[in-house]
């Protein structure tokens, strides 16, 4: 018969001390993705104007200007602006220039 160790594990024993701090890292990783993750209303994904900012790594002014200019599609609801993923896909195919051999 094997011998069992009986001991109460405690939260200051060192291996019930790394799950909780396990545990805790992955309820953060799932609020982050919780937050992130967008449900699809009518089968489209919209980003606000300071995602698709960042996303692009472009000024919020920038986007205003491809507005101004007609560059990309958008919903204006009061004072937010949203933008189709969809939209934002076409407006960069549409700018993608492939790369070229030199001579």
């Amino acid at each position: 018969m094997q011998n069992m160790d009986n001991d109460v594990k405690t939260k200051n024993n060192e291996e019930i001390a790394h799950f909780l701090n396990a545990s805790d890292r992955m309820i953060k990783g799932i609020d982050v993705l919780r937050k992130k993750n967008r449900p699809l209303l009518n089968g489209h994904r919209y980003l606000t104007d300071d995602e698709l900012s960042r996303l692009l790594h472009i000024n919020r002014r920038t986007l205003q200007d491809y507005r101004n200019m007609g560059r990309i599609s958008f919903v204006k609801l009061g004072g937010k602006v949203l933008y189709r993923e969809e939209d934002v896909e076409k407006l960069l195919q549409e700018n993608y220039r492939p790369r070229f051999e030199k001579p």
